[in-house]
């Protein structure tokens, strides 16, 4: 039932995409009311559609308010209202994909009293709940990702907790070698979490490709490359949730360069960049410094950290990426490359945190 209803909802979605699509191309506008009437109500009654009954009407219409978001989404880029990367015209989706969803609102779901989820026209599901719930639902996405694994995602209200406040400021410089130098002197080894799977994955796909096409045995092999590679995510958003809380924690304001990861993810460094996950890990920094009412301060990433003495400020220009200590021609002070940029980043971080306060303060030339 699980699966007819990620076909149904597929379904409906690519109906309701084709709608909007076809009324454009005619010159005719279409509301989302009359959308949502062609593609559930009235398919509903037709030979082609007349399974769409089987499953909860719940997931039908979620399926179409998210074709319309999808739309909204993308004429709000377009327009500049929407934020961030551009994005772009919603796709059909397809039974291939290695990711399946439905969404149902409170109609739809009920949690039982013996911690069992309840989905209409689907029964009863046993979940291994991974923490308590602080407040009632108000909707559910069951999800099938390529591993074959299945995940319930709850949308709840929660109340921001700020953390006991502490008089500890940290600025943080990323590299490849060494994940993460702080500017207390804390070094983050690098996991590799890719590099040390890289023969598991290979094997995996290597027998992947000797199935044949349209097997069940190859069915099985893609499962298990898709396992692998979960694996691997998994225990990547698992550390950088471990070490970007120890940091959030223990310090009131953080202090990072604003990398361009795309950009370096074009480069011949592009596996490693995917693999040290800078991206994730700067992406939850930010989010629970807003949770738990730290500062965090991207520094403008053209700031020459590596360049400047973090004692003098004397700039000594570039240096290449095997030099990993150097001696200031202005003070004499011998620095480890990557700690005098952490402290470089901690400095400028605070003297755009005040200029933010209207203070006076500039950076170093």
């Amino acid at each position: 039932m699980l699966a007819r209803s990620f076909g149904c909802a597929r379904v409906v979605f690519n109906d309701a995409l084709r709608a909007r699509q076809n009324a454009y191309a005619a010159g005719v506008k279409i509301s989302d009311t009359a959308v949502q009437k062609r593609v559930v109500t009235e398919a509903k009654k037709t030979p082609q559609r007349v399974w769409l009954s089987e499953v909860a009407s719940v997931v039908l219409v979620q399926a179409c308010q998210d074709a319309r978001r999808a739309y909204r989404n993308w004429f709000d880029s377009l327009s500049g209202k929407r934020k961030g990367r551009r994005v772009g015209a919603p796709r059909f989706r397809s039974r291939k994909d290695n990711r399946q969803s439905i969404r149902l609102t409170r109609n739809g779901f009920t949690i039982r009293d013996n911690r069992k989820l309840h989905i209409a026209k689907v029964g009863e599901l046993k979940v291994a709940w991974s923490r308590e719930l602080p407040s009632e639902p108000s909707s559910v996405t069951i999800i099938k990702d390529a591993a074959g694994r299945y995940f319930a995602s709850f949308v709840v209200e929660t109340t921001e907790e700020p953390g006991p406040e502490c008089d500890a400021e940290v600025g943080i410089d990323l590299g490849l070698t060494t994940f993460a130098v702080l500017s207390d002197g804390k070094v983050i080894e690098s996991p590799r979490f890719f590099r040390r799977a890289e023969r598991t994955l290979r094997k995996a796909q290597q027998a992947l490709s000797r199935k044949e096409k349209g097997s069940k045995n190859r069915a099985k092999a893609r499962i298990k490359v898709a396992r692998a590679h979960a694996r691997v995510a998994d225990a990547r958003s698992e550390w950088a949730h471990t070490h970007s809380t120890a940091i959030i924690r223990e310090n009131q304001a953080v202090y990072v360069e604003d990398l361009c990861v795309a950009g370096l993810a074009r480069t011949r460094l592009a596996k490693s960049v995917h693999d040290a996950g800078w991206g994730m890990f700067l992406r939850l920094l930010e989010e629970k410094a807003a949770r738990y009412g730290r500062t965090f301060v991207k520094v403008d990433r053209w700031f020459p950290s590596s360049q400047l003495c973090s004692v003098c400020g004397v700039g000594d220009g570039r240096k290449p990426l095997s030099v990993r200590e150097w001696t200031c021609q202005g003070c004499g002070v011998v620095h480890d490359r990557d700690v005098n940029a952490a402290r470089n980043i901690l400095a400028a971080g605070r003297a755009e945190r005040r200029n933010a306060c209207g203070e006076t303060v500039s950076l170093p030339a």
